[in-house]
């Protein structure tokens, strides 16, 4: 019993210190171990350790004939059984299997950089054609076969919101493909890249051959197809059917971007995106349909009466739709209904005339040959700013469209007291030009009716264009003789010159100040040299060239005009302040004439022609005691009037 107790004790030691049970294949070759004889002897040493050393428990294990060209180890306490030979086994099998991944790994990747040396790298695409794994030469056959077809083709570009083409060859563009298939670079040699390339794809921009000039040609021009204003929204009438017109941002080329962009993928085969920059706009579509549905649609649903004194007018759809208009509000984002009043006044005021005394100035006449006083008469009519300052919000509605028109008193600018005391007594001025065609004569005859009678008052300035106006057939004018181009020509007004040059020397000698005025461009006898002047207006009437004076007496100025059939006299009425003198200079700096050759026929009037020269006028202005009061030298030069000669065609050839 002692024994069996004993023994127990030993196994219940060695059991603590045992390994976990191995699996049952273990376990039979941890039996048979067990089963040999063990030793606390120097054991045998099997194999080496890492390094060329002895393996950490080569000094454990005992199982086994002694190997004779072992190393001997030094002397180490026993082990425990089976201890040794189940840590091996833990630690060989994930090493073999590290091995033989990284030893495969390896073989392929070598045998990868073998097979693949001087290629494109895998996963190279360029302008959408996948190039990677191929040689250079199929590589570069393979893009001329995909790619060379679109070259020709017109380049889609999108800029914005325009779609649009350039045509490569006119822009000169083109494709260096060896330096592209360069660009894509060499195989590489890092595993990882190598690895990934596999899995992705890699674009390598085309290499650009351009023609720097064409390119920057093509670019403008995209400019005119891009490039545009901002558009605010708002709402226009087409008759009387209001339409809503979606703003819409500005955009501007990118010049810089656009080039780069199309020098870089035009040859991708896909729309090239052109960079824009914009303009914004104020408006929004939310705030044209509320104009349009809270303004517009009810402006135009019917008349507005206006109610006068003892007469009515209307206001039809039509001239509402005429006088409506929006634009963006100041704080923006939404938008502001306005009328014109001047279009609204225009429809009105016809209607209302009836129930209007209108007034008169005070006027100058010269009945008896000398300036008499007309008296002037105050009117009476709508003050039309009051009338209409409610209208907007009467067109707003549907129902109730009705306004009434408020009246006023309409004193004269110019009372018959005032006229009196601007001191109209005295010529101060006057002038005759003569020589005249009838049908020039006539021209002048009309604009002398239209001035005869104009005051000017102390400090205003006298416009001829702007007192009469528009000059064209329907204020009376006809077609008559002008100078064009130093040879005779016919147009409406013809002759208007005379009397601006009439008027001129008028006001000239009345000592009134020279508000700008031009001279023409030849001399022409029947005037004095640099003391003339002509006028032109553009055929809607506006003004080109002007003739105009400064009244700066401090009494007033009347114009009187007196007609006949072979002459123009102008007087200036005032007060007599001055006396005035000319003083011409001398012709100096000829030009001789060139030779014009018109084609023979009716139009062409032959003439000698004239040399230019520059010459002077000095004018003298004198108070009435005969002291100087100042002296104006003014310098004119005079172009050459060309030599016309007629011509008649070159004989034809035969045919």
């Amino acid at each position: 019993m002692a024994a069996d107790h004993e023994r127990s004790d030993n196994e219940a030691e060695r059991t603590d210190v045992l390994p976990p049970v191995p699996p049952e294949g273990d376990s039979e070759r941890t039996d048979r171990i067990s089963d040999r004889p063990l030793t606390t002897e120097a054991p045998t040493v099997v194999g080496t350790g890492w390094g060329g050393g002895p393996w950490p428990w080569a000094g454990w294990l005992t199982a086994g004939a002694p190997n004779p060209g072992a190393p001997t180890a030094p002397t180490m306490p026993a082990a425990p059984v089976g201890a040794p030979a189940t840590r091996w086994r833990r630690w060989r099998r994930p090493g073999l299997v590290a091995a033989c991944v990284v030893g495969a790994f390896a073989l392929l990747y070598g045998l990868d950089l073998v097979t693949s040396q001087g290629d494109v790298p895998r996963g190279v695409v360029v302008a959408g054609v996948d190039v990677g794994g191929m040689d250079r030469t199929t590589a570069e056959q393979r893009l001329h076969e995909r790619v060379d077809p679109r070259l020709a083709r017109p380049v889609p570009v999108r800029a914005g919101d325009v779609n649009t083409t350039v045509d490569p060859v006119a822009a000169g563009l083109g494709v260096d493909w060896p330096a592209t298939l360069a660009a894509a670079g060499e195989q590489p040699l890092n595993p990882w890249t190598r690895l990934t390339s596999l899995f992705t794809a890699r674009r390598v921009d085309v290499v650009p051959r351009v023609d720097g000039a064409k390119l920057a040609a093509a670019v403008q021009g995209l400019r005119g197809k891009v490039d545009r204003a901002p558009v605010e929204g708002t709402v226009r009438f087409e008759g009387t059917e209001p339409v809503p017109v979606e703003p819409k941002a500005g955009q501007q080329l990118d010049v810089d971007g656009a080039t780069s962009a199309l020098r870089s993928h035009w040859a991708d085969g896909e729309p090239v995106q052109v960079p824009v920059g914009t303009t914004p706009v104020r408006t929004s579509p939310e705030a044209v349909r509320q104009a349009l549905d809270s303004v517009a649609r009810p402006a135009v649903s019917g008349p507005v009466v206006v109610h006068g004194e003892g007469r009515d007018a209307v206001i039809d759809p039509t001239a509402i739709a005429g006088a409506l208009s929006f634009e963006p509000a100041a704080s923006g984002g939404w938008l502001t209904a306005k009328l014109d009043q001047q279009k609204l006044i225009a429809a009105l005021k016809p209607q209302l005339a009836p129930t209007e005394r209108p007034g008169q100035d005070a006027r100058i006449v010269f009945d008896t040959g000398r300036p008499t006083v007309l008296p002037s008469v105050d009117g009476h009519g709508v003050d039309w700013g009051k009338s209409l300052a409610g209208l907007l919000d009467v067109v707003k509605r549907t129902d109730n469209r009705a306004i009434t028109a408020q009246y006023v008193d309409q004193p004269a600018k110019l009372t018959t007291d005032a006229a009196n005391k601007l001191g109209i007594t005295d010529v101060i001025g006057e002038f005759t030009t003569g020589g005249f065609a009838q049908d020039s004569g006539m021209n002048i005859h009309r604009v002398a009716d239209q001035v005869n009678g104009a005051i000017v008052k102390p400090g205003e300035t006298f416009s001829l264009n702007g007192y009469t106006g528009p000059r064209t057939a329907a204020q009376g004018y006809v077609e008559a003789g002008v100078i064009e181009h130093g040879a005779p020509a016919r147009e409406i007004g013809g002759g208007i010159s005379q009397f601006a040059t009439t008027l001129y020397n008028a006001a000239y000698f009345a000592a009134m100040t020279d508000a700008g005025h031009k001279e023409h461009s030849y001399y022409i006898s029947r005037y004095p040299p640099a003391r003339e002047a002509t006028v032109f207006q553009n055929p809607d009437g506006s003004s080109v060239i002007d003739l105009k004076f400064r009244n700066d007496d401090p009494t007033g100025v009347a114009i009187q005009t007196i007609w006949t059939p072979q002459s123009i006299t102008v007087r200036l009425w005032g007060t007599k302040r001055y006396s005035v003198e000319s003083i011409p200079g001398q012709r100096r700096d000829f030009t001789p004439p060139n030779t014009v050759t018109q084609p023979a026929g009716p139009n062409c009037h032959e003439g000698n022609g004239a040399p230019g020269f520059t010459t002077d006028d000095t004018r003298v202005i004198r108070d009435l005691s005969g002291r100087e009061v100042r002296r104006q030298t003014h310098t004119v030069k005079y172009d050459p009037q060309p030599k016309i000669v007629c011509a008649p065609p070159p004989p034809r050839g035969r045919p």
